[in-house]
C-alpha cells in the first residue's frame, strides 16, 4: 500500500491500491448506474485536482475509467505523501463531505479520468436514499478516517507532554476524530527545527500546523474548530424551534427526530459529538449491532443522519447560562456566543470524577485518562496500564487495551467483578491473560519522576499496599451531572439532576419544572445510564416538544 513520500518520477504510474480493510470497496455496474441520477459526468485530465486540504462542501467522485490518487500535502516544499490509489469503480473521498467539514488529503487525477461527480447536497441525499450503497459509503469512509489517525494524516500538533494545553488539543482532536500527528517537544528534534523555522519561541506552544503552511499557536478549541469547518453557524433566523445543548446518544437521537420532524434544529455541545459512548471502544448491547459498533462510529452516523434533515451542530459550543425572555429561551455560550430557541432540550449527561490522590496533579493530563480509545490505546502501547473503577465501561476499556498492552490491571472497590458489569465482560476480562483484577482495593499514590512509572494501591479490608507498574491510569469511577449552567432555572434533586415531569404526570416525564425545557438521558434525575435508553428518550422528548409548540402557535 503507497503510504511513503515519492518525487513526481515516482508518482507517475503508481498501482491502484488494493483493498484490505473494506476502507477501499469497488462499487459494482448497477450500483454506479443508482448512483448516476445524483451526479454530473465529467472528464478530467491529468494532473487536474478533484479536491483539495481544506476544501469544505466538496463532492463524492466515482472514477469511471483511469485512475485518481490521494495524497497529503504536509510539506510545501517536498514531494506529497500517497496515501491511496483509485481505479474503476472505486470512489474517492472522506467523512468529512458528509459533514460539511474540511478535507484532510487532496485527491489528483493519475491519468485522464472520466468520474461521476456527486455534489456535496447531493450526496448526502444519495447515502440517505440508497440504504445499501449508503451503508458501504458511510463505511467505508469512517474506515479512512480510523486509517487516516493511524498515518498521522491531517493536523500536526507540536507541543511538550507536559503541557495542559498540549493535552486539551489532543484530547479535542481525538474526541471529534480529527486524525492528527503530534510530535513531542520532549523527544522529537524534528519538532524543535519545525519552531525554529517558523520563528516560533517555546512559550507560544503548543502550536498547530494546518496543509504544511497554517499555524495556529496554541489555539483554543473553538479557533481549531472553525478552521476545520467542525463548528457551523447558527441560522440566521432570530431563534430557532429547538436548541439541543449535548450532542451524547440522547441529544443526537432528539436532532435526528427533530430535524426530521420539520423542526428547525442546533445541536451543542462542550466538546465533541458521542459523549461519553463516543470514547467506547466498542458498545455489544446496542439494538442492531450484533458484532457491536464502536461509539465513534455509532456518534457519527447519527451526526450524518441529523444533518441529512438540516440539523445545525455547533462544536465546541459550552452552555454558561439558560435564560428566558419574550416568551423564548436564550442560550449563553463560554466563548460569548448567543443560541435563541422557543424550547431547550437539555442532554448534557455527566462528567467523569477525578480521584484525589498524592501525585494526581502532576501526572494527570499526559499520563491519567478518562477514557480509552484509538487515541489513548496508542500513547501506551507496549506499556503495562492500570484501570480503576468497575462498571461496564472499564470492561469494555480493559479488553480494548488488553490488545497492545503489555498488562492491564484493574482495581474494584470490592470482591464482585459481576456486581456492576454486565456478566458478558465480566467473564471476558477472568479469561483474558493480560488483564489482573485487584478486588477489595483503591487507588492512593501515583508515583514517578518525570513521567508515571507505579501506581500504588491499597487493599480496604487489610490495608496492605503494593506497588503496581503502570505507564497510565485510566479512570472511570462514575460521573457527575453537568448542570452548574442551570442552577436557579430548572429544579435540581440533591445530587445537581434535573427534576422531570413531577406533578406533569408520566406523558409529561421529561418536561422540567420550566416549561418549554426537557431534560434527557443521563442528566435526567432516575433515567437508566445505557445508550439504548439514551436514545429512546431524545426520540420520545421531541414529541413533546413538538405538542409544546403547536400549544405556543408555532405550529
Amino acid at each position: 500500500m503507497p503510504t511513503s513520500s515519492s518525487s513526481e518520477s515516482e508518482l507517475a504510474d503508481l498501482p491502484e491500491t488494493p483493498d484490505t480493510s473494506g476502507a477501499y470497496p469497488r462499487l459494482s455496474d448497477e450500483q454506479i448506474m443508482l448512483l448516476r441520477p445524483y451526479g454530473d459526468l465529467k472528464r478530467l485530465a491529468k494532473g487536474s485536482m478533484l479536491f483539495c486540504a481544506g476544501d469544505r462542501d466538496c463532492g463524492l467522485f466515482v472514477v469511471l475509467e483511469g485512475r485518481v490518487r490521494v495524497v497529503q500535502e504536509d510539506d510545501p516544499d517536498g514531494p506529497p505523501r500517497v496515501i491511496a490509489v483509485h481505479g474503476r469503480g472505486r470512489f474517492v473521498g472522506d467523512l468529512s463531505m458528509l459533514m460539511g467539514q474540511a478535507v484532510y488529503v487532496t485527491a489528483v487525477a493519475q491519468t485522464d479520468v472520466d468520474v461521476l461527480e456527486i455534489a456535496y447536497d447531493r450526496a448526502k441525499e444519495a447515502v440517505a436514499q440508497n440504504q445499501a450503497i449508503g451503508d458501504l459509503i458511510l463505511r467505508a469512509f469512517i474506515l479512512r478516517r480510523s486509517f487516516h489517525a493511524g498515518l498521522g494524516i491531517g493536523l500536526r500538533i507540536i507541543g511538550s507532554r507536559f503541557s495542559a494545553d498540549t493535552r486539551r488539543l489532543r484530547d479535542f482532536a481525538s474526541r471529534n476524530r480529527v486524525p492528527y500527528r503530534w510530535e513531542d517537544l520532549e523527544e522529537d528534534a524534528a519538532a524543535e527545527s519545525t519552531l525554529r523555522a517558523f520563528d516560533i519561541s517555546p512559550d507560544q506552544t503548543p502550536i498547530v500546523i494546518w496543509k504544511g503552511r497554517t499555524v495556529l499557536r496554541n489555539p483554543s478549541n473553538t479557533e481549531l474548530a472553525e478552521l476545520l469547518g467542525l463548528r457551523e453557524k447558527a441560522p440566521p433566523h432570530a431563534a430557532v424551534d429547538i436548541a439541543v445543548v449535548g450532542a451524547g446518544p440522547a441529544g443526537l437521537a432528539a436532532a435526528v427526530a427533530a430535524a426530521s420532524e420539520g423542526l428547525s434544529t442546533v445541536v451543542l455541545d462542550a466538546i465533541a459529538t458521542g459523549g461519553q459512548a463516543g470514547t467506547s471502544s466498542q458498545i455489544e448491547n446496542y439494538l442492531g449491532f450484533p458484532a457491536g459498533i464502536s461509539g465513534a462510529e455509532l456518534a457519527d452516523r447519527a451526526v450524518v443522519q441529523a444533518r441529512k434533515f438540516g440539523a445545525t451542530f455547533m462544536i465546541p459550543g459550552e452552555a454558561e447560562s439558560l435564560q428566558r425572555f419574550d416568551g423564548r429561551f436564550a442560550i449563553e455560550l463560554t466563548d460569548g456566543a448567543r443560541v435563541e430557541a422557543h424550547t431547550v432540550v437539555v442532554a448534557t449527561g455527566v462528567r467523569f470524577r477525578r480521584l484525589t490522590v498524592p501525585g494526581m496533579d502532576r501526572f494527570e493530563g499526559p499520563h491519567v485518562y478518562y477514557a480509552a480509545t484509538e487515541f489513548e490505546a496508542r500513547m501506551c502501547r507496549a506499556n503495562p496500564v492500570l484501570i480503576v473503577g468497575g462498571g461496564n465501561s472499564v470492561g469494555q476499556a480493559a479488553m480494548f487495551l488488553a490488545r497492545t498492552a503489555t498488562d492491564v490491571n484493574v482495581v474494584i472497590r470490592h470482591d464482585d467483578l459481576s456486581r456492576d458489569m454486565s456478566r458478558y465482560l465480566a467473564e471476558r476480562i477472568r479469561a483474558a491473560p493480560r488483564v489482573h483484577v485487584w478486588n477489595n482495593c483503591e487507588v492512593c499514590e501515583l508515583r514517578g519522576d518525570e513521567r508515571l512509572e507505579e501506581v500504588v494501591v491499597r487493599n480496604v479490608r487489610t490495608d496492605e499496599r503494593r506497588s503496581l507498574r503502570a505507564t497510565a491510569l485510566f479512570v472511570l469511577i462514575g460521573s457527575e451531572p453537568h448542570t452548574r449552567w442551570l442552577e436557579g432555572t430548572v429544579e435540581l434533586d440533591e445530587h445537581g439532576f434535573i427534576m422531570t415531569g413531577v406533578g406533569l404526570g408520566g406523558a409529561a416525564m421529561f418536561q422540567t419544572s420550566t416549561d418549554g425545557v426537557f431534560a434527557i438521558g443521563d442528566v435526567r434525575s432516575g433515567s437508566v445510564k445505557r445508550v439504548a435508553s439514551a436514545v429512546g428518550d431524545g426520540a420520545v422528548a421531541v414529541r413533546l416538544v413538538y405538542e409544546h409548540l403547536v400549544r405556543a402557535g408555532r405550529r
